[in-house]
């Protein structure tokens, strides 16, 4: 916020580029308020002409800051001076989509053919932006609390998805937040009688049973069909459902829960319900650990925490001690 000031007042523009459209109030709230009108949105679940309006405002320089997603990065703005990545290590960065671009490479180009700053935030960068860009260090917090206590918990021989203790303390707290890098309500089925994995046909991927819709689904391509009550292949009725996701430990938890995933509705509504609240828990996949910033969260909770380290994935090391340290 103090860079941009200085920027402002140097007569050139600023652009704020966070990971996730799920962040974009908390970030815009706090630069509307310090800057008022000049500040413009940018993001895809906006309606058409809402976003071209901003666009327009951009354009003709009646907007002089700029805050979204990855999208936000070619905004038509003029003598940009600093441009801010907010948790720079997001992959959400990289769009796998066409066109094919990673926004981190693109602010980097922009900042460059503007003489700009580029501000790439993070508590746990990416080995390469470690190794490229100037480091300036924040060694404590900025309001000089400790780093919390972490308990690390074994599951060996615990049923269902949370140990007693965890139950215990999610009991005792105010509110807390919960991540559990799974949405869904089971991670896959399987036939009873001949072992039948239902998987999608397009990926190959195991299908995730997700309960209020009545279906099992892809996450990667959003391919659907409802849920079996036979197997195809043998006949049996006997279908069985393995692990567990958002969905269904929302059902588990001892206290008024708020689900923020990809499946759970808006969350803009969902952290607002969440921050008026007296007492909850804000259970979500990885998005609960990006940037939200509630001073009367007293617990943290990481569920299989070392499940991301199995997936097919050369970051995979890296990636879950991101999102494990983004917790704390």
């Amino acid at each position: 916020l103090h860079a941009a000031e200085r920027t402002l007042a140097a007569a050139r523009t600023v652009m704020v580029l966070v990971p996730e459209i799920a962040l974009t109030p908390q970030i815009v709230a706090r630069f509307q308020a310090r800057f008022g009108d000049t500040v413009a949105v940018l993001h895809s679940a906006m309606a058409p002409g809402e976003r071209y309006d901003e666009w327009l405002r951009l354009r003709r320089g009646e907007a002089r800051i700029c805050v979204g997603p990855r999208s936000a990065v070619f905004a038509p703005m003029a003598d940009l001076g600093l441009i801010v990545v907010d948790e720079e290590h997001d992959a959400s960065y990289k769009h796998e989509g066409d066109p094919r671009y990673d926004a981190r490479h693109v602010a980097e180009r922009r900042a460059s053919d503007h003489g700009a700053v580029l501000l790439a935030g993070s508590a746990t960068p990416r080995a390469e932006s470690w190794e490229r860009l100037r480091c300036i260090s924040l060694p404590r917090r900025v309001d000089g609390a400790p780093m919390p206590p972490v308990e690390v918990l074994d599951l060996v021989g615990v049923r269902g998805a949370l140990h007693p203790h965890t139950h215990e303390a999610l009991v005792d707290a105010r509110k807390a937040v919960v991540l559990l890098n799974r949405r869904g309500w089971s991670n896959f089925l399987t036939c009873g009688g001949c072992g039948r994995a239902w998987e999608c046909p397009q990926c190959d991927v195991t299908l995730v049973l997700h309960r209020a819709s009545r279906t099992i689904a892809c996450h990667h391509c959003g391919h659907r069909e409802p849920v079996p009550t036979a197997c195809p292949d043998c006949g049996s009725v006997s279908i069985a459902r393995h692990g567990t996701g958002t969905e269904r430990l929302g059902e588990e938890l001892p206290a008024p829960v708020f689900r923020l995933d990809g499946d759970a509705g808006d969350p803009a509504r969902i952290l607002a319900a969440f921050e008026r609240a007296d007492r909850g828990i804000l259970l979500g996949t990885q998005m609960v650990a990006k940037g939200h910033d509630f001073p009367d969260v007293d617990l943290g909770v990481v569920v299989d925490a070392d499940q991301t380290l199995r997936f097919p994935d050369f970051r995979a090391e890296e990636r879950t001690f991101a999102l494990v340290a983004l917790v704390l």
